[in-house]
């Protein structure tokens, strides 16, 4: 088989699919790497393959090159029904590959997701601390991510005008309109402060010169100060609030239907994550239970 010009139609039927130079970059070395192991492609083969990367790399390394591989063979497949077989190239002799045959991904117990989210502890301390310290303005600003879900991008829209609606209506490009509630607590603690300092129209969360705070720059600040608290910066970023404002949610309200519309999911699926737990509540749970 000629390997090379094999690995350039490969490549050139990514790129077609629109894959990165990085992936593309990263299916060729994996199937480069399978044909340093072995000349021919078989059942045998490939599983011997599996099997050498399991003793030599991490699971997610592998199921990485697995999924090259298993790429790489459906392009095989296509091959085989697209051209003449006289312009394909010759394979070395050996059993049949079946073409439905796919490698299977390492299973591997994964990481609660849940386990980068902030703790109610360490967003109440966030809070308390920043009130203490009278900077107002990240106080509200990780009030507002945890009392209502937003996004970072859907956060730095949020007016003054808003807080009297006690709504924000956001149109998507498809003419849906999804509306972000302000809870009324929250705009009676807000709303006074803000006209304090002046600001009794525009944009909520601003810089110096009074233009919207970039999402980079909220991502990175709130970094700084989850270092200054105490608190773990790998669980401080803006979408960890949004997190915590679906755990909430649903502790005090259990409606994954109604928490779906407020998070502006499209499928409630996305939503179910939410009803997992993190490994500290297993942990915690487990000790409670378990007497026996």
């Amino acid at each position: 088989m000629n390997l090379e010009k094999t690995l350039s139609d490969f490549q050139n039927d990514l790129s077609r699919q629109g894959m990165s130079p990085n992936t593309i970059a990263s299916y060729l070395t994996a199937v480069r790497q399978f044909y340093a192991h072995s000349t021919v492609l078989t059942v045998e083969t490939l599983q011997d393959f599996r099997k050498q990367l399991m003793e030599h790399y991490r699971p997610s390394t592998v199921n990485a090159r697995i999924s090259a591989i298993n790429r790489y063979l459906s392009f095989i497949h296509a091959q085989k029904e697209e051209a003449p077989p006289s312009i394909l190239p010759p394979l070395p002799k050996a059993a049949p590959l079946p073409d439905s045959y796919r490698l299977y991904a390492v299973r591997m117990q994964q990481k609660s997701y849940l386990d980068s989210i902030i703790s109610q502890e360490d967003y109440e301390h966030l809070k308390a601390s920043l009130l203490s310290d009278n900077n107002m303005s990240w106080y509200f600003l990780i009030h507002f991510l945890g009392s209502t879900g937003v996004r970072v991008g859907e956060l730095i829209q949020i007016k003054v005008e808003h807080l009297h609606l006690g709504y924000m209506d956001l149109y998507s490009k498809g003419g849906k309109v999804r509306r972000i509630y302000f809870p009324d607590r929250l705009c009676k603690e807000a709303l006074p402060w803000y006209t304090s300092q002046g600001r009794k129209s525009g944009f909520l969360f601003t810089n110096k010169s009074g233009k919207p705070l970039t999402p980079r720059w909220i991502h990175s600040y709130l970094k700084v100060l989850a270092v200054r608290y105490g608190v773990d910066p790998r669980t401080v970023y803006p979408h960890s609030f949004r997190h915590r404002f679906a755990k909430n949610f649903l502790k005090k309200f259990n409606d994954i239907s109604l928490l779906a519309d407020l998070m502006g999911h499209e499928s409630i699926e996305t939503t179910r994550i939410y009803l997992t737990h993190s490994t500290s509540e297993q942990r915690q749970t487990i000790d409670q239970i378990v007497t026996w």
